[in-house]
């Protein structure tokens, strides 16, 4: 079973100083698929994400127990680095964050920043195309390379937040509810992109959009009070949820 696993934490527990934020995380997150988190403001949905790359100890008042394995490997284990996990598992943010550079450099920034070494012209034309076209922005931005990213709308922002993780070949993707800053249709357009992500790369999505969860989403996690409530198959978890805090959620009762 492990092999097929992008994400398993076990026994997860996380404090912000002396503030208890996640209780005993058991969690197992399929390789392949995308899997949403869901549950009110301040459940902890935010703080397991930024464990599985290891944002959170950024914050030098951030403390753990337990363990979070990523494709097998502890990424809190004694011989692991930050940066190591961070080039294996991506992070897209809920505003989108361009560096005020070019959209080429943007694309090649995170690869240079891990290879630590410039590419040739041919191989970074190379390297910016293929992450260009697999997030739909090559045919938009082919003639404007040179451009600053930050004139770009923000849907194309957020596509090409994603497209910067995607030469230093990461397996995991970690998004951090982010369509929260885009008006329906470029929403829709970022949901569109994650389902043919889907596949290539496994997909951990944070949302408050019940209705984006559902639509985006193979599996579904309901989360309350820093632990895990419910695990189950999208479908299945907003048809017929097995807890009631779970029904009581999506239905709007509380959250």
């Amino acid at each position: 079973m492990a092999e097929h696993l992008a994400i398993e934490a076990q026994s997860l527990n996380l404090w912000y100083g002396t503030f208890q934020a996640l209780f005993e995380v058991d969690l197992q997150v399929r390789a392949g698929i995308v899997t949403a988190l869901i549950g009110p403001s301040g459940c902890g949905k935010s703080t397991f994400l930024r464990s599985c790359n290891r944002i959170n100890e950024r914050l030098g008042y951030v403390s753990t127990t337990g363990t979070i394995k990523v494709l097998g490997q502890d990424v809190y284990g004694e011989q692991v680095s930050a940066i190591q996990v961070r080039r294996h598992v991506g992070m897209v943010f809920q505003r989108p964050n361009p560096l005020p550079l070019s959209i080429r450099d943007n694309v090649l920034f995170g690869h240079r920043l891990h290879s630590g070494k410039r590419v040739n012209k041919a191989d970074g034309d190379a390297l910016v195309e293929e992450a260009l076209r697999q997030v739909l922005l090559w045919d938009r931005v082919k003639d404007r390379l040179d451009h600053k990213a930050t004139g770009l709308s923000l849907e194309e922002q957020q596509k090409l937040c994603i497209a910067r993780l995607l030469p230093t070949k990461p397996s995991v993707l970690l998004m951090d509810e982010p369509c929260s800053a885009l008006d329906p249709e470029a929403t829709a357009a970022v949901e569109d992109l994650i389902w043919t992500l889907r596949g290539k790369y496994s997909i951990l999505i944070v949302t408050h959009n019940m209705a984006q969860a559902r639509r985006a989403s193979d599996e579904c996690v309901f989360m309350l009070m820093g632990r895990v409530v419910e695990h189950s198959a999208t479908e299945e978890m907003f048809v017929a949820p097995k807890q009631q805090e779970t029904a009581d959620y999506i239905e709007g009762r509380f959250g």
